[in-house]
């Protein structure tokens, strides 16, 4: 498979900005060679409903400029309706467990979360940080304010709902041993 074709294919399934550098070690070519399929895939791109954002440093699959307005009516069709039994235990998640990356939260959901982060992330109750090579979601101050607590350890029943996740990632561990 071309190397275009992987890159693609790595930056949807991650959706997130990816360093060069990195995918220069992934796939074991040169920076060069990654730039130089970026801009095969850019230009593959250029017609369809998704870009490639290049930077200095990173590439990221984007949504095209002309979708602006049907995506930010969806946005905000999407911000009216209720973030539902997925959304609610994403969130738990993140708000027991966090700061906590996106492996952790599908590893504990047993299913990929990646449509429901996004949708909490655009909504304003999660937020994504970089730490070291990846990135990890926390909650928001927002979402701390609506909730009616100033620190997470005001949540309610928070160490016994640390004690319980910390089980049942214990039990996750023997399963898949």
């Amino acid at each position: 498979m071309p190397l275009d074709t992987q890159i693609e294919g790595l930056l949807f399934y991650k959706a997130t900005p990816l360093k060069i550098v990195a995918l220069a070690k992934l796939f074991a070519v040169t920076e060069d060679d990654i730039k130089a399929s970026a801009l095969s895939l850019q230009t593959r791109l250029q017609a369809g409903a998704t870009r490639l954002l290049i930077t200095d440093s990173e590439l990221e699959l984007v949504t095209a400029p002309e979708l602006d307005q049907l995506i930010e009516s969806i946005r905000r069709d999407e911000m009216k309706r209720d973030i539902g039994k997925a959304g609610a235990e994403t969130l738990a998640i993140v708000l027991y467990k966090g700061p906590v990356s996106r492996a952790e939260i599908d590893r504990i959901r047993g299913v990929n979360s990646a449509f429901i982060l996004r949708n909490l992330l655009v909504r304003g109750l999660v937020a994504r940080e970089q730490v070291g090579k990846g990135n990890v979601f926390t909650v928001t101050p927002a979402l701390l304010a609506h909730l009616g607590v100033t620190t997470k350890a005001e949540l309610p029943e928070y160490a016994k709902v640390l004690d319980t996740l910390e089980a049942f990632e214990v039990q996750l561990a023997k399963e898949s041993e």
